[in-house]
């Protein structure tokens, strides 16, 4: 991790540097990653022995996960992002289950409202959901409510299956007069105005729902570890009820045995000791609405990728006194706050995508310093004294050019085959479509190939900060040692791990990343036995599996008066 340069100074002979500098500020060796994993695990043992940890390390009082076998049919409410959804959940006992769901859009003015108008609108939401769909979803036997779970992803402090306290929100919520109130009954309040015949009988969070969707799906031979990377991030495990220390001599802690923890990761390092933070990540986080709060989440979750690198691009195109980027042109997207969002930057990475290995600088002909391209673009040199009826054209991408134009990070190839050539084209016709630009000629190729760079350093980063989250798991319940090596007495079966979220799903190569790096932090031996499984829809499933669990531990939960 380097120091930062002021962008200024920003000439022909000196761009080359300036850019160099920004790429060390996002690169981290093996030395940091071990630095971070050992951050790590120091605030899981704060946040299991004390309450009002950044890291959180919240008791779910969920003991145990699913082995697939349970039935029944209950209501989940899932609120997580920019939508709720209502879920009807059939859970079949064989490993599958039926889902029927509805969305609902929450509206910026109900994510900073007061909590009661909030509320209301998800009662209003699940009232609407049971009068457009007609289910099986009604009260069963002598029961005069019907069951339903809450996905509430946000931090709370759970006190009981049914009992949570609202620590803090996230993901652009800030409901007001609802901090230290219990979520449950705040939903509940909601749903005895409306007069329905709901009750919410268990409280889950979205990581936890989608740790026991995992389980459901896969069997009881899982290992209980789930990872969230989408939106936000976040990560639960079956954790020892005796490493929890702060559960006291409560009656979970007397009954010991095995307990999940809502970790809240996404609050790591809220002090920034150890996270490489950027001018760019620093102008997000004094932007954003938690300022100095969430810290790890606005480093890594989708939510924050695409402003990062918008701070990043903004700062090349205002470098002075000559600008690196786009030549100081911007677009309305680039001016907004959260403009570019990081489904632009997968679409860029995406447009990379499909070159062949062989198909590198290394095919060019040694000390060939431009290569051909039908780019309309491409109009600096014409190859041959006289042009043919189609004439071929190159391009020179030579950081030693004499040409008077802004040379590229020196890790950038100095010549670009076509079809590298072919995926710069790509990535312009994303810029120019989803930023805005006017017109094709505004994006030189050189622009395309430093916001792919932009976008590569940005996500690589978030890819390795997220390995060290999976390692210190793996390391704080004994399967892995950090640096690698052989734990005594340690399971040698495989070590499930249910992930969900857009950016383990469908960034190109994040995936990938994640399990290099953590390679190098646990060793070979532990990383091949670490298999990533998609946990089918945990927030609804999740909070379902937990809605069967509180109807088992209080039969009479159902009634009346209860």
């Amino acid at each position: 991790m380097a120091h930062t340069s002021a962008l200024f100074e920003s000439f022909p002979d000196t761009s080359q540097r300036i850019l160099d500098d920004i790429e060390k500020q996002f690169q981290l060796d093996q030395k940091d990653l071990v630095e971070l994993t050992t951050q790590f695990l120091r605030e899981f043992s704060l946040g299991l022995g004390e309450y009002n940890h950044p890291m959180a390390m919240i008791p779910t009082f969920v003991t145990g996960v699913p082995d697939g076998t349970e039935t029944g049919t209950f209501l989940a409410l899932d609120l997580g992002g920019t939508n709720l959804r209502v879920c009807e959940v059939e859970l079949h006992g064989d490993h599958t289950f039926t889902l029927r769901q509805q969305k609902y859009k929450v509206s910026e003015a109900l994510k900073v409202g007061e909590a009661a108008a909030l509320f209301d609108y998800l009662a209003d939401s699940v009232d609407a959901f049971l009068t457009d769909h007609a289910s099986s979803a009604t009260p069963q036997g002598d029961a005069d409510l019907i069951p339903l779970g809450l996905t509430f992803s946000f931090p709370v402090e759970q006190t009981a299956l049914d009992e949570g306290k609202i620590l803090t929100w996230t993901k652009g919520f800030n409901a007001k007069n609802s901090i230290g109130r219990d979520v449950v009954k705040l939903l509940q309040d909601a749903f005895d105005r409306k007069h329905l015949h709901v009750k919410c009988v268990a409280l889950i969070n979205d990581t936890v729902g989608a740790l026991l969707s995992r389980s459901y799906t896969a069997g009881a031979s899982l290992l209980g570890k789930c990872a969230i990377f989408g939106t936000g991030t976040n990560g639960a495990y079956l954790e020892d009820v005796a490493k929890i220390t702060k559960l006291g001599n409560s009656p979970a802690a007397a009954k010991g045995g095995k307990m999940i923890v809502n970790t809240e990761w996404g609050a790591f390092d809220n002090a920034r000791i150890v996270l490489p933070s950027t001018p760019f990540d620093n102008k997000l986080d004094r932007e954003s609405i938690n300022p100095h709060f969430q810290a790890f989440e606005k480093f890594i979750s989708g939510m924050y990728l695409g402003e990062i690198t918008r701070n990043l691009l903004l700062a090349l195109m205002d470098a002075t006194p000559k600008p690196i980027l786009f030549g100081g042109k911007s677009t309305p997207a680039l001016n907004s706050h959260y403009g570019l969002d990081t489904a632009v930057m997968s679409q860029v990475e995406e447009a990379w995508e499909g070159i062949q290995e062989k198909d590198t600088v290394a095919d060019i002909k040694q000390g060939d310093k431009t290569m051909e391209s039908t780019s309309p673009e491409a109009t600096a040199i014409v190859n041959g004294t006289a042009a043919p009826a189609q004439p071929k054209v190159t391009l020179k991408f030579d950081p030693e050019s004499t040409q008077n134009e802004m040379k590229g990070p020196s890790s950038l190839p100095t010549s670009y085959s076509p079809q590298q050539l072919a995926a710069l084209e790509r990535i312009r016709a994303v810029l120019v479509r989803e930023l805005g630009f006017q017109s094709p000629e505004d994006v030189t190729l050189r622009d395309a190939a430093i916001v792919r760079w932009a976008c590569a350093l940005v996500a690589e980063r978030a890819a390795k900060l997220s390995s060290c989250a999976v390692a210190a798991v793996l390391v704080q319940t004994g399967y892995a040692k950090l640096g690698g090596g052989v734990v005594e007495g340690a399971d040698k079966t495989r070590i499930g791990v249910g992930v969900d979220g857009s950016l383990i799903q469908h960034y190109p190569r994040f995936q990938a990343q994640v399990m290099q790096s953590l390679r190098g932090l646990v060793g070979k031996d532990v990383e091949e036995r670490v298999e990533l499984g998609m946990a089918k829809d945990g927030s609804g499933v999740g909070a379902a599996l937990c809605a069967l669990m509180a109807i088992k531990q209080h039969p009479d939960i159902l009634n009346q008066g209860s």
